[in-house]
């Protein structure tokens, strides 16, 4: 049996499955494709990288003093950086995402896979979960490139790097999961409106650059034009930046909005999940429905 025989095979399951075997076969079919593809995971990683080695050497200098005097004598510019490198590298996987609905639909693949009883929940679901799984191996891989250049620069230790220890990068992961959900969804939902690769890709990047500059990522928020700091505000990039960068730091550094319930870098972690979950839950369920008409219409 062909390579495309098996594939097909798998991803279409029986009239008895449940959701949940559903989710496992698209998260494995997706992940398979993921794997196949290394083009696509070069690029995804590859940009962050780039962007993670020339600020922290061309601005590291520049940034380096006044970013000690906000945060501490202990951070450096690389330890500032590196939380809106692992956002940025979230974002470029959340890019390819929704492009991976147009590839089945150009192959047909998505008519097959909707003629069988496969849930439409777990048909996103499961796509999700496989882009997930690529977003945390990639932010692991920030991480110690991160830390690398750290090393070499100045011999800091991991504590150093990470200041609130192995809970805190545990919490990097889940923090960068749950920011990663609703640029995901945006992804699927622009795709699944447009039905183009082109139009997706540069509705996509027009999202994603202004967000990123138009937030705390890379300079603190009290140094960008009024008007940038009012966009900050509704941004849900500087609270997925400033959650993380609270964990590696060990400190509240949320400055778009004065929260004070609760203590230290909770002041911070709390209201970014908050507004990231609201987020996910928008943009998940639009694109939900988005391929229920989608997939209604195709079926059609």
């Amino acid at each position: 049996m062909s390579t495309t025989e098996t594939e097909r095979t798998v991803e279409r399951p029986t009239a008895g499955n449940g959701f949940s075997v559903d989710v496992w076969i698209t998260l494995k079919r997706w992940l398979r494709k993921t794997v196949r593809n290394s083009a696509v995971v070069f690029e995804t990683l590859i940009t962050p990288v780039i962007f993670l080695l020339l600020f922290t050497q061309v601005f590291g200098q520049i940034a380096g003093g006044p970013i000690r005097e906000l945060y501490g004598a202990n951070v450096t510019y690389v330890t500032f950086l590196t939380p809106a490198i692992v956002i940025l590298s979230a974002m470029g996987v959340g890019i390819h995402s929704g492009m991976g609905w147009l590839g089945d639909m150009e192959s047909g693949m998505f008519e097959k896979i909707l003629v069988s009883p496969t849930h439409r929940g777990a048909m996103f679901l499961g796509k999700s979960l496989a882009d997930v799984i690529q977003i945390v191996v990639e932010t692991g891989v920030v991480l110690v490139i991160g830390y690398t250049i750290l090393w070499l620069d100045s011999g800091g230790s991991v504590s150093t790097f990470i200041q609130t220890g192995i809970g805190g990068m545990l919490g990097v992961f889940a923090i960068v999961i749950v920011f990663s959900l609703w640029f995901t969804a945006y992804s699927n939902v622009v795709a699944l409106v447009t039905k183009d690769v082109t139009s997706t890709a540069i509705w996509v990047y027009l999202v994603q650059y202004p967000l990123l500059f138009a937030s705390s990522a890379f300079v603190p928020v009290n140094d960008l034009p009024k008007w940038m700091q009012i966009v900050a505000t509704v941004n849900p990039v500087t609270y997925g930046v400033d959650a993380v960068r609270a964990l590696m730091l060990g400190q509240n550094v949320l400055a778009v909005i004065d929260v004070t319930a609760f203590s230290s870098i909770w002041n911070t972690i709390v209201p970014a999940v908050v507004v990231l979950g609201v987020c996910d839950l928008v943009l998940g369920g639009m694109a939900v429905v988005l391929l229920g008409r989608v997939a209604s219409s195709r079926v059609g």
